[in-house]
């Protein structure tokens, strides 16, 4: 079968293609924005892009006419391929109906959602299983360094992991994407506002958190963060499966003690009982395990990430003490606190925090890190609910722990930064010309400086440019 798919560089579109290219289906596919992680992926796995949206990619002009039609969440009534393809009356479906109907049926579904971490939590199990010599499926809005790829369809027989986008499904299908997957198992990471554009306030939001809580059979599993008012708030509509929270606090199945200020090693804690079995049953409190891992990531909410995905790994088996030490060999995903070079002692880092929290929580676990050095925080808000304005009040507050902030004002954004800039003083610099925001951040950085660029794009491409600009200053200096 030959599917095209539109919108496929997103992250979930493009892991999709690779899922569908793995069944050996022939894949194309189009999309206004291409650049890597997918891109390269995509090329690598064989599969034809097409740049832009246009009627042609859908007509025997382009080569064979695909026999279905995958359309992606970015794409709209009025764009030149959507009106094409409703007009050529060839069949067409979503991307998560897609991969509910052709890949998740008869396995062990387990959906990683939450506003934040869903990409390191997912890494994480399935690297959690892959050690354990399950070899999971799994589908991840990234590239997890440990696989190469950031979808496989794994052994038939073993769990698969899926990161659980809140995000709307598609032009005809406002649900959010997670309400197809039926999974046995579902982590809730965590839940706040966020998505602007499409949800009107939390309390939406907290109901489509609902209609997937909603979807977990009884003998499954619900793993939810403590000290989430929102995630309380979406149990108490209703929960008819089993359920376990996880964090720092006393009373939670999976706990959290922190053995280092950035969160690299930590104590985790688990009371209930045998993986498999409800933990509130009345016979098999008492039963507690422990186990420390040290490993090469940051930051509570990383350490949060981990112990989710140890408690969804030990549901499937996977033995505490065995997926502890195996977290020591896992490698960040691309983009989330990838370290993209170091010039002259200044490391670059990669990271996808587009998000007041995650930038805040970036920063916080990055500033423990940082013993020597300065913490230069380069930023792009071009989220949907950055650009509409949403949230940005919260922006000042989420930088506390830089040293230095470059703020970059991207075309499109619905507000200006003047006003948030000018009352950070001397801390913050305001640009809208990237090669001016590279030289002002080579110019200030010294070796030991560790320089963070956040945002959930391409951005211009601008880890490459530090990284080319510190090394001719360094050249310069030689």
């Amino acid at each position: 079968m030959h599917l095209h798919i539109m919108g496929i560089c997103g992250t979930f579109m493009g892991s999709l293609a690779l899922l569908a290219r793995e069944m050996g289906h022939q894949v194309s596919g189009s999309d206004q924005n291409v650049y890597p992680p997918m891109s390269t992926q995509l090329v690598d796995a064989g599969i034809a892009l097409m740049e832009g949206y246009h009627a042609e990619h859908l007509s025997s002009v382009s080569g064979p006419v695909p026999d279905l039609v995958v359309v992606g969440n970015a794409l709209s009534r009025g764009n030149e391929e959507v009106e094409a393809l409703l007009n050529s009356g060839l069949p067409y479906t979503s991307g998560a109906q897609w991969l509910a109907e052709h890949v998740l049926p008869g396995r062990r579904v387990i959906a990683v959602a939450g506003t934040h971490g869903k990409t390191t939590t997912a890494s994480v199990l399935a690297w959690l299983l892959e050690s354990a010599g399950l070899a999971p499926g799994f589908l991840i809005g990234g590239v997890p360094r440990n696989f190469g790829v950031s979808a496989r369809l794994g052994d038939p027989q073993a769990p698969f992991v899926v990161e659980a986008d809140e995000y709307d499904t598609a032009f005809f299908d406002k649900r959010s994407k997670f309400v197809h997957y039926r999974p046995h198992i579902a982590i809730l990471n965590n839940l706040e506002f966020d998505h602007a554009d499409i949800f009107p306030d939390l309390a939406a939001i907290e109901r489509q958190f609902h209609h997937l809580v909603r979807t977990v059979p009884g003998h499954g599993h619900l793993l939810v963060a403590d000290e989430q008012p929102a995630l309380e708030r979406v149990l108490n509509q209703g929960a008819w499966t089993p359920v376990a929270h996880f964090g720092d606090q006393a009373g939670s199945e999976w706990q959290l003690v922190l053995e280092r200020a950035d969160a690299s090693r930590f104590q985790v804690i688990y009371s209930g009982g045998e993986p498999g079995q409800d933990s509130h049953s009345q016979n098999n409190k008492g039963q507690e395990e422990d186990g420390v891992v040290e490993w090469p990531l940051t930051g509570e909410h990383n350490a949060r990430n981990a112990l989710a995905a140890l408690a969804a790994a030990h549901l499937c088996g996977v033995d505490l003490a065995r997926g502890c030490a195996a977290l020591a060999r896992f490698e960040t995903p691309r983009r989330r606190q990838e370290v993209r070079g170091e010039i002259n002692g200044i490391q670059v880092i990669d990271d996808f925090a587009h998000h007041p929290t995650a930038i805040a929580a970036t920063l916080k676990g990055l500033r423990a890190a940082t013993t020597k050095g300065r913490l230069l925080a380069v930023i792009e808000p071009r989220s949907n609910t950055m650009r509409l304005g949403a949230l940005r009040e919260r922006l000042l507050e989420s930088v506390a722990d830089a040293d230095g902030v470059f703020w970059f004002q991207p075309a499109g954004l619905d507000w200006s930064m003047d006003e948030l800039v000018a009352t950070q003083g001397a801390h913050a610099q305001l640009f809208s010309d990237i090669d001016t925001l590279v030289a002002a951040v080579v110019t200030q950085a010294s070796p030991l400086d560790r320089i963070v660029v956040m945002s959930n794009g391409g951005f211009e491409g601008v880890h490459e440019r530090l990284l080319a600009a510190l090394a001719a200053a360094k050249e310069g200096e030689t």
